[in-house]
């Protein structure tokens, strides 16, 4: 049995915007950048930070989609490119091991329950504090400092 499981965000909405123009880009709200430093560009996708020269998107994305008052959009980062979501299994990848992280807990309902800001080498410890209140469905990590969604980590099932 898992404990927690932790993924990048679908790629599909995305595709359509790789390999746009930038004028294109910005008839949809986004922006073309090319990495100059890393750690610095972390992807929501892959979960990973991008290297110096990739193009990754910044661009406005609606990472909590409830019907309450915690309904959030925000910008992130997307490499360019990138068709595969990361999908971690008890494992938290170095993108949010590195960072200080604000963790947000809700229950199936879409409300905010607890919440903490923890350093990445601690997340897993948060995890299985917010996990152990059945109240909790699902948590929503952050990158304290810029504030913008950084992954969804959901309860581990059995198998």
């Amino acid at each position: 049995m898992s404990g927690f499981v932790l993924r990048g965000i679908d790629p599909a909405p995305f595709v359509p915007l790789y390999g746009l123009s930038d004028a294109a880009l910005r008839e949809h709200g986004a922006l073309r950048m090319t990495v100059d430093a890393s750690p610095g560009f972390p992807c929501r996708v892959s979960l990973e930070d991008a290297v110096v020269g990739e193009s990754v998107l910044l661009l406005n994305y609606e990472h909590l989609p409830v019907d309450t008052p915690y309904r959030a959009r925000h910008a992130i980062f997307v490499r360019e490119g990138e068709a595969q979501a990361a999908y971690h299994v008890d494992h938290v990848p170095r993108q949010l091991a590195i960072r200080l992280l604000s963790l947000r807990a809700f229950d199936a309902a879409g409300m905010m329950r607890d919440a903490d800001v923890v350093e990445g080498r601690d997340l897993v410890a948060a995890i299985e504090r917010f996990f152990a209140d059945p109240a909790i469905a699902y948590l929503h990590a952050h990158n304290a400092k810029p504030g913008c969604f950084a992954a969804r980590i959901d309860r581990g099932s059995a198998g």
